[in-house]
């Protein structure tokens, strides 16, 4: 079994990695178990699918989507794509919730029936986009960067200058996992992904806790 591969068994709701462990539902993490491999081979993203929208026990954690506040063609192209894929998998969207890649996100998320939360900086919802599902007023001003990393599970950039540099900057010294897409600021720690499909399965390793050092490994495998 390649190293980006799990084995799923949807009857008895079992999950478990090449290594024969089984993912605990309750703590989403992962335990030895003497069992034997049953169920059908699939990828992380499709075993993310599995335990957001199927298995009783979704990660609450939001994906955090950052980047150009003024995004180009591409820029949006590619956060409508990731927030459309993020919300099909079932997994919560977390912005800023004004323009730019924060707009095409949620709208991504919008036009697949998903949820996105924007974090704004002043003390209404005024200036927050109107795709947005559920705006919050933080009334803290940039200082709304440090909660957007703080809250998310992991960040994925898409573009963006000096306040998306401080939002990858908190997510780093937070312990969290960081990916950049199209233009990102290039920052020491921050993993480049070279697509939407690459961001999303980078997504599924942190949300699953599988070891980001075996799917880079099984990438240049060609897996």
């Amino acid at each position: 079994m390649k190293t980006s591969e799990l084995m799923l068994d949807t009857r008895q709701r079992i999950l478990r990695d090449a290594r024969g462990r089984v993912f605990d539902l309750a703590t989403h993490e992962w335990r030895a178990e003497e069992t034997t491999l049953t169920g059908k081979r699939i990828g992380a993203s499709d075993a993310l699918r599995w335990l957001q929208r199927d298995s009783g026990h979704p990660r609450r954690e939001p994906i955090g989507v950052i980047g150009a506040r003024h995004a180009s063609a591409e820029e949006h192209s590619q956060a409508y794509a990731l927030g459309a894929v993020l919300a099909k998998l079932g997994c919560v969207v977390l912005c800023g919730g004004r323009g730019g890649v924060m707009r095409a996100v949620c709208e991504g998320v919008a036009s697949a029936g998903g949820v996105s939360v924007g974090l704004l900086p002043g003390d209404t919802i005024a200036d927050g986009n109107d795709a947005v599902t559920i705006p919050i007023a933080t009334g803290i001003g940039l200082a709304r960067n440090a909660l957007i990393a703080r809250a998310a599970l992991c960040l994925v950039a898409v573009g963006g200058r000096y306040g998306t540099i401080s939002e990858m900057a908190y997510g780093l010294q937070f312990g969290k996992a960081v990916f950049a897409l199209h233009g990102a600021p290039a920052i020491e720690g921050v993993e480049t992904v070279a697509s939407v499909d690459a961001a999303v399965e980078a997504v599924a390793h942190v949300a699953l806790g599988l070891d980001r050092r075996a799917r880079a490994a099984a990438q240049a495998a060609g897996a």
